[in-house]
């Protein structure tokens, strides 16, 4: 998987996207709804000026309905991966997931911050989100396909993952009800 086809880029630059997020997501889908679960009504109590909805929201996603999610990002990360392959890195929609990638490392530890402890997907991203998206940058810069970065590219990598997020959850609670509402009762 290292070949070196384009630019110089090889695939661990671009299908690695897809392996760094398989492992981190991993760590997500092991402990993500059971720690909610334990820890929001500690969440909510510490933190009043969160909407009642956002609470509900949280508390309402099931382990189906986000191994789902999860299933649902990972055919958008795949799809980055593949397109960042074929462009030999130039793709913005991969380049786009990678700088998504990255920033959603630092909202794990964000959020680790926030609460003072572990959360779910903080370990794996100072060890692995964080350390592959400054990697992948660096080749993609010096073979020279790396697209310059603003403050609002900031804000768009944000956005795009954030809205994959929303994107995922929103095809899994459709699935998973559909799945629910389709059993047999007896």
């Amino acid at each position: 998987m290292t070949d070196t086809g384009n630019n110089g880029i090889n695939s661990l630059v671009t299908y690695g996207l897809f392996a760094a997020w398989a492992l981190h997501d991993t760590e997500e889908v092991l402990y993500g709804p059971r720690w909610m679960r334990e820890n929001l009504p500690g969440l909510r109590e510490r933190f009043p000026g969160v909407p009642e909805a956002v609470w509900k929201a949280l508390g309402s996603v099931d382990d189906r309905e986000f191994r789902a999610a999860v299933g649902v990002m990972a055919a958008i990360v795949g799809s980055a991966a593949v397109a960042g392959h074929r462009s030999g890195g130039r793709s913005a929609f991969y380049q786009g997931a990678l700088n998504g990638f990255g920033l959603h490392g630092l909202v794990h530890l964000a959020q680790a911050a926030a609460v003072r402890g572990v959360t779910p997907g903080s370990v794996t991203s100072p060890l692995l989100v964080i350390p592959f998206s400054l990697w992948a940058r660096g080749r993609l810069r010096r073979a020279g396909v790396l697209r310059p970065n603003r403050g609002r590219d900031v804000l768009t990598g944000l956005a795009l993952a954030g809205g994959a997020t929303a994107v995922s959850h929103a095809v899994a609670r459709r699935v998973t009800r559909r799945a629910r509402s389709s059993r047999p009762r007896f």
